[in-house]
């Protein structure tokens, strides 16, 4: 071999090698670290965007500063929410929270199975709430003509908190997600401002939107992060 192929050869491999340490410094977050040491689940509420939803947003930007520095990922439930939770029997409305249910469901046991050593947080506002209650309630009528559909008892291990704002479930003669919830309900909180009328016999509509004003977020976010 000539000496100019030999500089040839050895130049290939020299940018190989370059192109190879700059792909690996590249990589997204989500590949080079696919199992946080923490993710929250969160369902948002009827009428949110896609996405977490304002109060969803709220209370991972509470929890993240109260977790000793610990990875934080967060998983936005895929379902159709798309018009404002004011009818329980609104079949659309079942229908949508079913969706998210199985969604929600199906991430979190994937997550429990392949990232054993992340804890979840499950979180849900308004007919996110009711999302939540689907997969982790059992024995219980919910309301929306949702049936329960639990996750298997085992999940339960990987979940270290549940928290739900204006949660339908809470609603007269209904009970709050801590008293339906066989595995879950020691480490949920479920929370309902004052005369919110989805989650109490209320008549004050404004108050079903200041979760996040109220400090109720941040009072979820300080219970979650003592469990975690």
């Amino acid at each position: 071999m000539s000496p100019r192929q030999i500089a040839c050869v050895l130049g290939a491999a020299v940018v190989t090698t370059l192109a190879l340490l700059i792909a690996a410094v590249s990589l997204p977050s989500t590949l080079a670290d696919p199992c946080p040491d923490i993710e929250v689940v969160s369902a948002r509420g009827s009428g949110d965007p896609p996405g977490v939803g304002w109060v969803g947003e709220a209370f991972v930007d509470s929890l993240r500063p109260q977790v000793g520095g610990r990875s934080v990922g967060v998983y936005a439930v895929h379902y159709p929410s798309t018009h404002v939770l004011t009818d329980p029997s609104d079949d659309d409305l079942s229908n949508s929270a079913s969706a998210g249910a199985k969604d929600a469901s199906a991430h979190v046991q994937y997550t429990a199975a392949n990232c054993p050593n992340t804890r979840m947080v499950l979180a849900g506002y308004s007919l996110g709430a009711a999302v939540i209650d689907v997969i982790t309630s059992a024995g219980v009528r919910l309301p929306l003509g949702l049936v329960p559909a639990p996750m298997p008892p085992k999940v339960a291990d990987h979940v270290a908190a549940v928290a739900v704002f204006g949660n339908p479930s809470s609603r007269p003669p209904g009970r709050p997600l801590t008293a339906i919830s066989p595995l879950y309900g020691a480490k949920a909180i479920d929370l309902c401002m004052p005369s919110d009328p989805i989650c109490s016999d209320g008549e004050n509509w404004p108050a079903h939107a200041q979760y996040a004003e109220s400090g109720m977020v941040r009072q979820a976010a300080t219970f979650a992060a003592s469990r975690l």
